[in-house]
């Protein structure tokens, strides 16, 4: 996936950005002059969705769908973990009471693969009365097509919404201490401990140091030692490069970190990023916005956006997604489809991408110059996406017990925060782990 980026001022980004909200959906229907849209008019659609940006921008447009093809939208936005509940219940059953699902591919997609839960939509990719031309598999990227496709090539959703991992680091704090921005995992944490300064209240890293929320700090950094958690099935987090990597998640987030940090999940760092007192922060890069806006952030026109920096094996943008796809219960398979398609068509892409709600995972859409004119986010936000998307890496591992793998290896991260050996909680966990992992697959 690459971009190319004409480095368009900020005024130009906000007038694109303005000019795309003008010309609504209707002024640009050409691109699906194709399909059929009205072939299913009069079908209701029941839609399940994850409460998020993301979520938020489907509800807002659902009646520019409704118009365009004569189907009723019923759709609910559930908070993520009751949503991943309430799905399994109901896939379960055979007959769940949603046509259309929006999966957290990082968390689901193994478990609903094994459930045999979503419908197959490669036939309906290959229908040209069902899809538009533009909607090619070689315009997705290459980690969405990860996320999306099964071992045996069928598409069980479609690749919806991209979250790179990135450092966000306060400028002003960096020149203070006259501290470059890091390249490599050794300057990092270099930084981040001439950045502290306790007496002011002012830290020099923060990330999640939650149990089953910190599991992901801990497996980015890993990619850069050039593992990933599970490789081929088998457990890699009690490898030298394991240990190293939360040795590493130690030395960051106990010389480094604000206090209390072992309750920190994203929002409590964000927050204390938010107020200036904290140097750098890794995490997801749709958690930009806040950042920006006045109202809540005392760090606006501050704020450095930055890719990750090599490990001493490789340098790993960490990589998280969610899809959207038909539940294989669904009596309305074809325009429960044609939802999922409206939903990651170009013209909700760009509004996802230019809110700065979620990145899509079309190239088109992230290549096009005048979607990128609308992008209301500082273009260096823009530019960390396009270096990232080239070095892009599945952080968690693609099994079925992801949550359980997060809580397990989420209790030696925090156990190491507060001071024990990280060989012996890395082992520790892996032992505990190991069954699990090994039942699931059974």
């Amino acid at each position: 996936m690459s971009m190319n980026f004409n480095k368009p001022t900020r005024r130009q980004f906000l007038a694109g950005s303005a000019a795309l909200g003008a010309a609504s959906f209707t002024g640009l229907k050409p691109a699906f002059a194709n399909v059929d849209w009205k072939k299913y008019a009069g079908t209701t659609l029941e839609v399940n969705l994850i409460k998020s940006p993301r979520g938020d921008i489907l509800q807002k447009y659902q009646k520019e769908f409704e118009e365009l093809t004569g189907i009723k939208v019923n759709s609910e936005q559930t908070p993520e973990q009751q949503q991943r509940q309430k799905a399994v219940i109901e896939l379960t059953s055979g007959k769940p009471s949603f046509d259309v699902i929006h999966i957290s591919y990082h968390v689901q997609k193994r478990q609903f693969e094994k459930g045999g839960w979503l419908a197959d939509l490669t036939p309906f990719l290959k229908d040209t009365s069902l899809t538009d031309p533009s909607l090619t598999e070689s315009d997705f990227a290459e980690a969405g097509l990860a996320f999306a496709k099964d071992k045996n090539g069928r598409f069980g959703g479609l690749p919806f919404s991209v979250d790179y991992w990135i450092i966000y680091w306060n400028k002003e704090l960096f020149a203070a201490k006259g501290v470059e921005y890091p390249t490599t995992f050794e300057e990092l944490a270099a930084a981040a401990e001439k950045l502290t300064d306790r007496d002011n209240g002012v830290y020099g890293f923060v990330a999640r140091g939650m149990k089953n929320a910190n599991t992901p700090v801990w497996a980015s950094l890993m990619l850069g030692y050039g593992k990933s958690t599970v490789e081929d099935g088998k457990l890699e987090t009690a490898t030298q490069e394991s240990i190293d990597a939360a040795t590493l998640y130690q030395r960051l987030m106990t010389k480094s970190a604000p206090p209390g940090v072992t309750g920190f999940n994203w929002a409590e760092c964000q927050s204390s990023f938010l107020q200036g007192k904290v140097a750098m922060w890794l995490d997801g890069i749709g958690f930009a916005p806040p950042l920006e806006d006045p109202k809540k952030s005392r760090v606006v026109g501050k704020v450095g956006y930055g890719v990750m920096p090599k490990g001493p094996a490789a340098q790993a943008a960490p990589t998280f997604g969610d899809g959207i796809g038909v539940t294989e219960g669904s009596a309305n398979k074809e325009a429960a489809y044609l939802y999922c398609q409206w939903a990651i068509s170009k013209e909700m892409g760009a509004r996802l991408l230019q809110s700065g709600s979620g990145v899509p995972f079309r190239n088109s859409i992230l290549n096009d110059p005048e979607v990128l004119k609308g992008v209301t986010m500082p273009q260096e936000w823009a530019k960390v996406l396009s270096e990232s998307a080239k070095v892009s890496q599945l952080c968690l591992p693609v099994i079925v017990p992801v949550t359980e793998f997060r809580d397990v290896m989420g209790v030696g991260l925090t156990n190491i925060i507060g001071g024990a050996d990280p060989a012996a909680e890395m082992k520790r966990a892996t032992e505990e782990f190991e069954p699990v992992l090994a039942r699931s697959e059974g």
